[in-house]
């Protein structure tokens, strides 16, 4: 709810975060941050459940080891394979700094029993923020009472029997998963990785349209690409309140969903060395470039929107030509 409604303090929740991995990759890979060695990570901030709920999480993808840089070169050294262990002790240094740093800013209260977020939900905004993080409904005649969901009891898994994610810890509600990786060579791997709707590891999107319908009696209906382990199969709204659903996960005005750390860093000293730049075919393609008056963008955005979100807007609106001027 913190980082959904003020997400300022999810920018310093995510450097204490961030500061944390970055040491322990250091330390796994050999390397101080004292004699210039440097990580680089890229995060995606996520806002939603699979339940188009708020859940506001983080995507990282962090380089497997780190740089270190001698007379202007980089070399990467990789860092050695976490222990579930090692693990849990990592996020429990996470859970500790990120605890301290809420309290001593007043916004934690760190009581004994319960810890509790000293805020105030007076906001329309947050009051439809804390139904969509509460699993209730926002709006209509129903408001208030648990959203309607589809249970198949065929599906329900016993806490017993639930399986246990691979290279995950969780602790206190806070949970750290590791289980994905990708080879420098793996570049179409890469590629699906960070695009939207590929992976739900990397930058996706919150709704998959081929999802949702409308039955009989007007309800949207979000089938879930999983079942729950209490065998929830899919999620059902009211018009209104899918419309309030779909506000909530709207991000705030400026506020980045997607950040660079470290050597991926915009100005970063040590960004040139390391991310690679397009290649120019020849001398005239590169005069024209560096022109003053010509064209930078790689893409147009209706090339963009094709690729990213496979949008095709040449098959259902007209096309439209600009100049850069």
């Amino acid at each position: 709810m913190l980082f959904a409604a003020q997400p300022q303090w999810l920018s310093r929740v995510l450097g204490v975060f961030i500061r944390t991995l970055s040491t322990a990759l250091l330390k796994r890979a050999g390397l101080r941050h004292s004699d210039g060695a440097r990580t680089g990570m890229v995060t995606y901030v996520q806002r939603f459940g699979s339940k188009l709920n708020l859940n506001v999480h983080l995507h990282v993808l962090a380089l497997d080891g780190a740089y270190s840089f001698n007379h202007g070169k980089a070399r990467f050294r990789r860092a050695g394979g976490l222990r579930p262990e090692e693990l849990e002790a990592l996020l429990t240094t996470v859970i500790t700094r990120v605890t301290r740093t809420l309290v001593r800013a007043g916004v934690l209260v760190a009581e004994a029993e319960h810890p509790y977020l000293h805020l105030a939900m007076d906001s329309p905004y947050e009051q439809l923020a804390g139904a969509a993080i509460r699993y209730v409904i926002a709006a209509g005649p129903q408001a208030g009472r648990a959203t309607m969901r589809l249970h198949d009891p065929l599906l329900a898994v016993g806490a017993s029997s639930a399986r246990t994610k691979p290279l995950t810890a969780a602790v206190d509600g806070f949970s750290l998963n590791c289980a994905v990786a990708c080879e420098a060579h793996e570049r179409a791997k890469l590629e699906r990785l960070c695009r939207p709707r590929k992976w739900t590891n990397g930058a996706r999107g919150p709704i998959a349209q081929e999802r949702l319908s409308v039955d009989g009696d007007g309800l949207v209906v979000l089938e879930l690409k999983r079942a729950f382990s209490d065998g929830t199969t899919h999620v059902l709204f009211e018009p209104q309140d899918f419309i309030a659903r779909l506000a909530v996960l709207v991000p705030r005005p400026k506020a980045h969903l997607v950040r660079y750390h470290g050597v991926f860093a915009p100005n970063a000293r040590e960004r040139a060395g390391i991310v690679a730049r397009p290649k120019v075919a020849n001398k005239a393609s590169a005069a024209a470039e560096s022109a003053p008056d010509a064209c930078t963008a790689p893409m147009s955005w209706m090339a963009r929107l094709k690729r990213v979100f496979a949008i095709d807007l040449s098959r259902n609106a007209p096309i439209v030509a600009a100049s850069c001027e």
